[in-house]
């Protein structure tokens, strides 16, 4: 039944005339019958739903994905590959696809969809592309803060001393990317002396994800979450949540890069399943399923949750900018934060 209705969704909303695939190419992936995809998307927002609907796109080709955290995909990569027993034809993370271009594991493509992505999105030499956005702002308990900081500079307000929390994940979705953000926008000297203030003000490094951290915001453990995904604000306001975005700009733009494994097991099915995911498409697939589609063109959900139909400014970290700047961020934080 979930085939036939995700079918009959691509049919009503017009998606299965959006994107043209090339015959050869599905022909040949049909063959191979299967891809394997190693992904670090939650299954049942949006895996299973992608998985599902390219399977109703492509009948006699089956995806099987598995999920784990960047970090334990990564390491599964390297493993398999040093053990040359490969499983995985594509895989998508957040951090670590430098570890996996260097060790040669990614094979370079151009997908068709290319063209709409702006350069940021997508890898010079077709290592990676942009699968879908994240962009990192601030929630706040609607039941415990009635006047939300409307600036950086808010956040020092004693008030908001010991109610503030983020993940003690040390990467650019938690306080590194955090500290990014302030020293690009504010300058060294007084970025640096900004968030010395902040941390006299006790942020609770929390040992959990940024969704998690959001769940205690709206639990009313904290106040303030600071670096949670506006998506998630807003999904969680939907349903009824007391928590809201206060938009502190620039928010911190990340996302999930996509790529292809040069010794994939099914290499055409993973042509065609990355094709699919990038095409306009597979885009309104992710924008249906409350994920923020990298594809420009393609608007979200909820319109307002990307830069341009929202009309707030964002800064980008690139791969390139995480592989030279993360370890100098991460670095600031032990200095200032403990």
């Amino acid at each position: 039944m979930k085939l036939r209705w995700i079918g009959v969704w691509l049919l009503l909303t017009g998606a299965a005339q959006a994107a043209d695939f090339d015959r050869a190419l599905v022909e040949a992936a049909r063959k191979e019958g299967s891809a394997v995809w190693y992904t670090g998307l939650i299954v049942n927002q949006i895996s299973r739903p992608m998985a599902e609907a390219f399977e109703a796109r492509f009948p006699g080709i089956k995806v099987t994905y598995s999920r784990a955290s960047n970090t334990d995909t990564t390491v599964k990569l390297l493993n398999e590959a040093r053990a040359r027993r490969v499983q995985a034809d594509v895989v998508d993370v957040t951090s670590g696809i430098h570890a996996l271009t260097d060790a040669g594991l990614l094979a370079s493509y151009r997908a068709a969809a290319l063209t709409r992505y702006p350069d940021v999105l997508k890898d010079k030499d077709g290592y990676w592309t942009a699968s879908n956005l994240y962009f990192l702002t601030v929630a706040y308990n609607t039941d415990q803060v009635k006047d939300p900081p409307t600036n950086f500079q808010a956040l020092l307000d004693p008030k908001w001393k010991g109610h503030m929390a983020w993940t003690s994940e040390l990467a650019v979705q938690g306080a590194p990317g955090f500290i990014y953000n302030v020293l690009s926008t504010m300058g060294d000297e007084k970025g640096r002396a900004y968030l010395k203030a902040l941390a006299a003000q006790g942020p609770v490094s929390v040992a959990a994800s940024p969704r998690a951290v959001l769940d205690q915001v709206i639990s009313g453990e904290y106040q303030i979450g600071l670096m949670m995904y506006n998506h998630h604000i807003a999904i969680s306001a939907g349903q009824g949540a007391p928590v809201r975005e206060a938009r502190l700009e620039p928010l911190v733009a990340v996302f999930s890069m996509i790529g292809i494994l040069k010794d994939a097991p099914h290499p055409h099915a993973a042509r065609l399943l990355l094709e699919y995911i990038l095409s306009d498409e597979g885009q309104k697939v992710m924008a249906a399923h409350d994920y923020l589609p990298a594809d420009p063109t393609v608007p979200a959900r909820i319109p307002g949750l990307k830069p341009d139909a929202g009309h707030f400014t964002v800064n980008y970290i690139s791969p390139e900018m995480t592989r030279e700047g993360l370890t100098k961020w991460t670095s600031i934080y032990h200095e200032v934060f403990r």
